[in-house]
Parts: structure tokens; sequence; C-alpha cells
């Protein structure tokens, strides 16, 4: 039977720690599991085949660089714009209050 070395394993479950917090960030700003999911392996395999063999560092370190840093910066609203497209089903959003006071009356002399 063929076992995993400790320290692989160590380190696949550090990475994946590592990238649950980006991942948390994009479920909170309302994009689908699978989005999240397909995102989540991507960064994991990029970082942990960068972390087993560092042949393409100068490709992609600042590839995962963008991909970690990006759901932190990012405002939810442009992520959930990015990945789902509305008019599918969604309703549509009513339209925009006007909450700004009245000019005061002017006074005629």
């Amino acid at each position: 039977m063929l076992l995993a070395e400790p320290w692989l394993i160590a380190l696949g479950i550090g990475i994946a720690l590592l990238v649950l917090l980006p991942a948390r960030r994009l479920h909170l700003a309302g994009i689908r599991a699978r989005w999240i999911a397909a995102y989540a392996v991507a960064v994991w395999l990029l970082a942990f085949a960068l972390a087993i063999r560092p042949l393409l560092t100068r490709f992609l370190i600042p590839i995962l660089v963008v991909a970690y840093i990006a759901p932190f910066i990012v405002a939810p609203e442009r992520l959930s714009g990015i990945v789902r497209r509305r008019g599918r089903g969604d309703p549509p959003r009513p339209p925009m209050k006007n909450v700004t006071p009245p000019d005061p009356p002017r006074e005629i002399e």
C-alpha cells in the first residue's frame, strides 16, 4: 500500500486552509457553490504544484497572488456581477429612491 508522506499531507491541508479564506469571501458575495469549488480547486492545485515543484515560479506566483487577493479587494457586488448574469429569473430591482432633502424655500425680497 502506497502512503503519502506526512509533510505532503500537512502541506496540502495548510494550503487548503489558506484557500478557504478567499473562498469564504466569494460565498459571502453570493457566488454559486460550483464556481467557488472550481476556484478553490484551481488555486489549491496551482499552489500545491508550486510548493512541490517550483518550476514556473515567475509565471505562477503572480497568478496565485492575483487569484488569492482579488476576492478581498473587489466589492461583492462586482464579484457577483462578473460571475452571475442578471435577467434569468431574478426580479427587476425597484427604482432608486430619492432621499435628498428638498431645498429650503427662498425668501423673496
